[in-house]
């Protein structure tokens, strides 16, 4: 499926001509590696200790609840930003997933005109949240965008001025994982990302407590307020991914363990896997629950794409997947040591 966002307004094109009229030439395009942030991205130390994981009266891969007894481990404080992202493909010259040609032989029946370099882009169109309405095996909100990658989110007009301290998108597992290795640190397995988002907190609903927001209507996390998938109104302060640190952090110091971008972890996605997981330091299945043919791996807390009416996941104990070469304009990750 072709679909291309609208990124240039008509009052942007207006100034464009002018520019070039002007000075002869288009603008320099913003460099993101020129703004890289090259300081190792900060962590919080995450105490030993045992949680209960999962929910029974939640989705049906979140249970059975079950104890976990986890080691220490240090938490990278917020997602990893453009800017640090940016630090890391300007020291190793990495191509992401997004930025490569697909290989026709791992997409067969794939439309030739599709297999070129993109990622899935989100259009806030009008369409049913029933499956059964749609005109495709999947969202309608969903489109695969050529050009769309970590520094063009949306598409070939999108960039990533003003937006270096906002989560890196567009990022696949593989993706995810390069960057772990060159900071020596690595993804949290799911166990570890569900006791550190959970802040101390045991069996909460939120990661900050059990009211969605505060006494005084303040929200304390980005997700999708309005009616789903074309009128987010932007209550919380943001329609799209916001910088980190724009909400309080859960009582361990971590940033976003709810909302803004989707977070990757380590550990393969089987939706069984609560029933036969070991209670130390579990490493997650042997191998990914298949979908569409492809092994899944497993996400966690949401996205501003989060609304009650659908997709609600940004709670900690929800759980996500995804085919380790898909990236998508709300996931990202961050790393543990």
């Amino acid at each position: 499926m072709k679909r291309f966002l609208p990124y240039l307004l008509a009052g942007g094109a207006v100034g464009l001509i002018v520019v070039m009229a002007v000075t002869g030439r288009q603008p320099k395009p913003f460099d993101p590696l020129a703004v890289a942030d090259e300081t190792p991205a900060p962590t919080v130390a995450i105490p030993a200790g045992e949680f209960v994981m999962g929910n029974d009266d939640g989705a049906a891969d979140e249970k059975p609840a079950h104890a976990v007894r986890l080691k220490a481990f240090a938490m990278e404080v917020t997602e990893v930003t453009n800017a640090r992202f940016a630090a890391f493909v300007k020291a190793t010259k990495y191509v992401t997933v997004a930025e490569r040609q697909p290989d026709p032989k791992k997409y067969p029946g794939a439309d030739p005109e599709l297999l070129k370099p993109g990622s899935a882009v989100f259009e806030p169109v009008k369409a049913s949240l029933d499956p059964r309405e749609w005109d495709t095996p999947y969202p309608p909100w969903w489109g695969y965008v050529i050009g769309a990658n970590w520094k063009h989110p949306t598409g070939p007009g999108s960039s990533l001025k003003g937006k270096m301290n906002h989560p890196v998108v567009q990022i696949a597992w593989e993706d995810a994982v390069s960057y772990a290795k060159w900071a020596r640190r690595r993804l949290p397995t799911e166990a570890e990302w569900e006791y550190a988002a959970r802040g101390g907190l045991a069996k909460k609903e939120y990661c900050w407590g059990d009211t969605k927001q505060g006494t005084d209507g303040k929200w304390f996390a980005n997700t999708f307020q309005g009616e789903f998938p074309d009128g987010d109104t932007g209550a919380d302060g943001f329609k799209d991914s916001s910088p980190v640190k724009s909400f309080p952090p859960n009582k361990y110091g971590l940033y976003d363990t709810s909302g803004n971008v989707w977070e990757w972890c380590a550990d393969w996605y089987d939706s069984k896997y609560y029933a036969t997981s070991p209670k130390e330091n579990p490493p997650g299945p042997e191998k990914g629950e298949l979908e569409g043919g492809m092994p899944q791996r497993v996400r966690r807390g949401g996205s501003f794409l989060c609304a009650e009416v659908y997709c609600r996941r940004y709670v900690p104990n929800a759980r996500d997947k995804n085919p380790e070469d898909s990236g998508a304009s709300h996931t990202g990750f961050r790393c543990v040591e």
